[in-house]
């Protein structure tokens, strides 16, 4: 059966990469980012390559009414989302009570209240057909506290917790949840989030590696997916052993730019 995935994020990255997987294997997708222009040129390469429908829908997804317009626009053009990959998201690099603040509430806004209120609008449907899956894109950083990325280490940390919990509400319905949990990745989050020399990121991964771990982990119902080995080791059995403070002091140091 011919799935249909909505994606955030989709004109570059980790989402771009996504919209391109599913493409290949037949999926029609709806892909969703603020560039219309970027989004109709990937739009027009997917129907050109793989004969799959694509459906653009720009929106700022930091806007408050966001994702009930998108899930407004789905609804009606008679769209059925089998598929929810929430993948947007983005950081900021520096001491919380020195950034904008406005800022910080921009990344809560797309990290935490747009990728709730879609999953909400979305998992309704999911539920009732007895079938769907919804991938949100979180990280390793949901797993410790994040000096110089505070908030955006907390919202991941939202993230992966609201991920699992809901698995677990709609595992009878035959629906799955997976939180997909990267470490660095080299893509346009870098120099969004300023974190240009940041050590953490100096042998990222790239775009596609997680996206293809990813994909095939939603397709197995996995509930949390690292592509890292040995940083899932750390983080399930290293980190919570640690003292606190020592943990802290650990990741900022990896969010510390160099000299």
């Amino acid at each position: 059966m011919k799935q249909t995935a909505l994606i955030t994020g989709a004109s570059n990255g980790i989402g771009l990469e996504l919209a391109k997987i599913h493409a290949q294997k037949g999926g029609d997708v709806v892909l969703v980012a603020r560039s219309e222009d970027k989004l109709a040129q990937l739009a027009q390469e997917l129907t050109t390559e793989y004969g799959v429908k694509t459906w653009v829908i720009a929106q700022d997804l930091s806007a408050p009414n966001a994702a009930q317009a998108i899930f407004a626009e789905t609804e009606a053009q008679g769209i059925t989302v089998d598929i929810l990959i929430n993948n947007a998201g983005f950081g900021g690099h520096g001491r919380f009570f020195e950034r904008e603040l406005v800022k910080e509430q921009q990344m809560i806004q797309v990290n935490i209240t747009t990728l709730t209120e879609l999953s909400h609008f979305y998992l309704k449907g999911m539920v009732e057909r007895r079938r769907g899956k919804i991938l949100n894109v979180s990280s390793t950083a949901s797993f410790l506290p994040g000096p110089l990325q505070a908030v955006y280490y907390a919202t991941k940390a939202y993230v992966t917790s609201f991920s699992q919990a809901i698995a677990e509400e709609v595992r009878e319905f035959g629906v799955t949840v997976t939180a997909l949990c990267p470490g660095a990745v080299a893509t346009g989050f870098v120099e969004a989030g300023n974190l240009q020399d940041v050590d953490a990121w100096k042998n990222a991964k790239t775009p596609r590696e997680v996206a293809e771990y990813g994909y095939n982990a939603m397709i197995k119902g996995e509930l949390v997916a690292f592509n890292e080995a040995k940083l899932k080791f750390a983080l399930e059995w290293v980190i919570p052993f640690l003292p606190r403070k020592m943990v802290l002091k650990m990741s900022r140091k990896a969010m510390e730019k160099s000299k």
